[in-house]
């Protein structure tokens, strides 16, 4: 099952009379349970696919399906009803509420999405048992390490239970043992509970490990490979 699917996608902006395209005529279909990187050097328009492909922008011209649902024809309420529905996000600053908790993090999209308090708790707090992090729930970011900010953001992406999560750039501020403990839980979390991951990055620790890599650069697909692993 396609849980994107992207057609002849365009993608310019304009700066005074300069032009800038950053994606010209991208196709491509992410599959349900998929784990891929999408990558290329800056200004390849990676970081473009991932904000059209996650509904955070809308294309100038080209479609984006989410669940074979075209977003074009959407209002701004039901395009961000399936953004939050469907797809989940992990940013390279973790973008936590300083002023939450761990537990009142993960809790924040069930909530933005009418679900109980009790309900919401009850979800974030198995999530983050799921994580490792059952004894740091009540921490603030503050109070936690990078890797410890980048699990609280992955279980706030999954809280959901979205079909696709897209991550950017999630490695990036870590250190090599925590970008591999992060590489290893997505990895466990995309067998267990069959969500997509796309990933936006360069890091050659993540490349190494998804099963398809993108390659963009200037705004065009120059290789789409399926990798594989080699079995330890």
């Amino acid at each position: 099952m396609k849980v994107v699917e992207i057609q002849k996608l365009r993608k310019t902006y304009h700066f005074g009379d300069t032009e800038v395209h950053a994606l010209r005529e991208v196709s491509l279909e992410i599959e349900e349970k998929a784990f891929v990187a999408v990558w290329g050097p800056s200004g390849s328009g990676k970081s473009t696919l991932c904000n059209l492909m996650g509904l955070l922008d809308a294309p100038t011209s080209g479609e984006v399906l989410v669940n074979g649902t075209p977003a074009s024809g959407l209002t701004d309420a039901r395009r961000s009803e399936l953004r939050n529905d469907a797809i989940g996000f992990v940013f390279q600053n973790f973008n936590l509420v300083p002023v939450l908790t761990a537990l009142e993090n993960v809790m924040l999209p069930l909530q933005i999405n009418g679900v109980s308090k009790a309900e919401a708790a009850e979800r974030a707090s198995k999530l983050l048992d799921e994580v490792d992090l059952g004894d740091r729930k009540g921490h603030r970011p503050q109070k936690m390490s990078g890797g410890q900010q980048q699990r609280v953001a992955i279980a706030r992406a999954l809280v959901t239970d979205p079909a696709l999560v897209i991550a950017d750039e999630p490695t990036a501020n870590l250190d090599t043992h925590n970008a591999n403990l992060i590489i290893d839980l997505m990895r466990k979390i995309n067998h267990e509970r069959g969500a997509a991951f796309v990933f936006s990055t360069h890091d050659d620790r993540l490349l190494d490990r998804v099963d398809r890599r993108i390659h963009l650069q200037d705004g065009v697909v120059i290789e789409d490979e399926m990798v594989v692993i080699p079995q330890s």
